[in-house]
């Protein structure tokens, strides 16, 4: 909690309160509004105001989209963002949708608590603070609480009746007074920390030539995800411009990449059409993959909609990602069609280059798409962000941008966020107990290491951040078995990546890992003077020697003692550590391996894009830059042929449930630049 108060915590004005709804048990699937009014004598020359919320919100001033935040959080250290408004003379009205799931999940805590702070700035003075007397609250009804939450990734559908909607033009004042839950520091949320990342840029783009359209009978489904399906079974042809009673038009936009988004869209309807809106970022047989939630991560991004008669103004709450957005419009009367599609677009603040090389520039759209409120595994999966992904995303993003602020949340995100025992969480912030996965504790070593290297950051973090990892270390120390190898944690992951590697126990590559973080971590402190433990050294030497004794057989390298080749990321570990004798001929065996395309089951074990980074990295230290140009030619440049515009998550991109854009398959963006 400590590290993000390094330049101090946020300290609310006297009289700021976190405040909820009036009902205390309004968690499940809610969602609130809340609202104040501010009547100003003149147009201020400033205004700033100050939010956080539990978990999500989106600011309106005066009907106008202002953002969406916060930044990610452990409720022991929330992010408060600092937005300047526009207030104009006279009355100005605030309001503020905050969603609440009642649940956690892989981009939030949940506490049992749904709440707001905020104040508000005006010419340097504090106008306006969140209290009982400034603030008036409401539950928005109109959105269905009764939603299928089907994937640990996110939130549930969003299923909303406009019929039920609250306005802006609301006569608040028969609202219900906002109730206090606490304190700005106290029980549920413990402190306040200023925002690290930049606020997010979104853009509001039109949505203008379908890539395609498809238009027949309506097939009637109880289930928006099923009623998607059916719809894409229509004929396809142009849409109408008379949709009679009982029809449907389906119009599928591509963003000709995967992107974060929010569709968007304004229509004139009769009171009971639908408007379903489904996200898919890939195709399967030249239709949009629609997402199964029988496979492996259970998503389901499919939204629906009931509309008012007239005009109707459409956007859902939560950012989804996809490449393509499918809008489809059930009539309940004959109607003429006037619709219009938009996509909230929201990016990172960064000038990137042009890049003419075809891999470097699916590589660059792929790191900053996954870049938001700092890194996203994907823009598919709810973007969540893992521990171990940020290794090679941060890589990534030095080609482009000398900007720290990503790196350093994710290495304080995962600090705040250790267990009892020392291990760090794997999705910041989230906690997962069936995805603990320990080898991203070694990720993290190496993420402190690169904050060392990195040109633009403050060394003090490091010292901040020691404790955690002589803590994490003596945890996994406990693992040691009498031969000298550690083992994997009950109920906790060895090892996460797809790839066919043998993961019996003893590991090579999981102890492997260990050895590469602990010798980094040695070295990392006698470069930035931080006390490294005697018994480091120890451990290095014994963990050595069970290695050697253990897994080289008969003159080869085995995976376990099942009697596996050792794969490719361990031969690349071997040459990291130094472990290994001949290193070359190792660098040979991955080199071959890497550019034989077939990516079926081989020995040695084809590593994941993710873990080629590792490969890139032992070629480096051998003086082999031509040969990491040569892997990345063959097999990014494979994606390039294609005509892919992103890096996918695995070498297959049929893996039924693997993002098409993947932040941690894009780091040779910067082995081109460097090698």
């Amino acid at each position: 909690m400590a590290l993000f108060n390094r330049v101090g915590a946020v300290k609310a004005p006297i009289g700021t309160y976190w405040i909820g709804s009036d009902h205390p048990f309004d968690l499940h699937e809610a969602y609130l509004v809340f609202t104040a009014d501010l009547t100003l004598p003149t147009v201020p020359l400033e205004a700033n105001l100050h939010l956080s919320a539990d978990s999500r919100y989106r600011l309106f001033i005066n009907g106008n989209y202002v953002g969406r935040g916060p930044e990610r959080s452990w409720p022991t250290a929330m992010a408060v963002d600092s937005l300047p408004i526009s207030l104009r003379q006279g009355q100005n009205r605030i309001w503020v949708e905050v969603y609440c799931p009642g649940y956690s999940n892989f981009a939030h805590v949940h506490r049992a608590a749904c709440g707001l702070i905020a104040w508000l700035d005006v010419n340097g003075e504090t106008l306006l603070t969140t209290n009982r007397e400034n603030w008036r609250v409401r539950r928005d009804l109109s959105w269905s609480e009764s939603v299928p939450r089907v994937s640990i990734y996110g939130t549930g559908v969003e299923d909303r009746d406009l019929t039920r909607a609250l306005l802006f033009s609301d006569d608040t004042a028969k609202w219900a007074e906002a109730r206090i839950v606490q304190p700005p520091e106290g029980p549920i949320w413990l402190t306040l920390r200023p925002r690290t990342t930049p606020l997010l840029i979104e853009e509001l783009q039109p949505l203008a030539i379908p890539w395609r359209t498809h238009h027949g009978p309506t097939i009637p489904q109880e289930d928006p995800h099923e009623s998607i399906r059916h719809a894409l079974t229509l004929p396809q042809t142009e849409i109408p411009a008379f949709l009679a009673k009982d029809h449907t038009a389906l119009w599928i936009f591509d963003l000709t990449e995967s992107r974060v988004t929010t569709a968007a869209a304004t229509l004139i309807a009769n009171e009971g059409d639908i408007l379903t809106v489904s996200y898919a970022e890939k195709l399967r047989d030249g239709d949009p993959l629609i997402s199964d939630p029988a496979n492996y991560c259970r998503m389901r991004l499919t939204d629906r909609f009931r509309l008012i008669h007239g005009r109707n103004n459409i956007e859902g709450f939560t950012p989804r990602g996809a490449r393509y957005i499918l809008f489809q419009l059930d009539s309940t009367q004959d109607i003429n069609i006037a619709i219009s599609f938009h996509a909230r677009l929201p990016r990172y603040p960064l000038n990137a280059p042009e890049q003419t090389d075809p891999v470097a520039a699916i590589c660059q759209r792929t790191t900053i798409a996954c870049l938001q409120d700092g890194f996203v595994d994907s823009v598919w999966r709810e973007s969540s962000q893992w521990l171990g992904d940020a290794v090679a995303q941060s890589f990534a993003l030095l080609a482009i941008t000398e900007d720290p602020r990503p790196l350093r949340l994710t290495l304080e995100q995962a600090a705040v966020g250790a267990a009892e025992d020392g291990i760090l969480p794997s999705v910041l912030p989230g906690e997962i107990p069936s995805y603990v996965v320990i080898d991203y504790n070694f990720s993290w070593v190496e993420l402190l290491n690169f904050w060392h290297q990195h040109p633009k950051t403050d060394p003090t973090l490091i010292s901040a951040l020691w404790p955690t990892l002589t803590r994490l270390f003596n945890r996994v120390h406990a693992d040691t078995n009498s031969d000298g190898l550690i083992r994997s944690q009950p109920g906790r992951r060895v090892f996460l990546d797809w790839s066919g590697m043998d993961r019996g126990e003893p590991n090579l590559t999981y102890n492997l890992r260990y050895l590469f973080a602990l010798q980094t971590a040695n070295s990392l402190g006698g470069a930035t003077g931080n006390p490294v433990p005697p018994e480091w050294a120890q451990r290095i030497e014994t963990l050595r020697q069970a290695l050697h004794s253990t897994h080289f057989i008969a003159g080869n390298w085995h995976e376990s003692q099942n009697g596996f080749p050792a794969c490719q990321l361990a031969l690349a570990l071997l040459i990291l550590t130094g472990l290994a004798d001949d290193l070359n001929v190792l660098a040979d065996t991955l080199v071959e391996r890497s550019l034989d395309l077939d990516d079926g089951p081989k020995s040695p074990a084809l590593a994941s894009p993710f873990m080629h980074h590792y490969l890139f990295l032992a070629l480096q230290n051998l003086d082999r830059s031509r040969d990491i140009r040569a892997i990345i030619k063959a097999r990014w440049g494979r994606w390039a042929t294609e005509g892919r515009t992103t890096t996918p998550e695995n070498w297959n991109i049929e893996f039924p449930d693997g993002s098409a854009c993947h932040g941690f398959s894009a780091h040779p963006l910067r082995w081109l630049q460097i090698t």
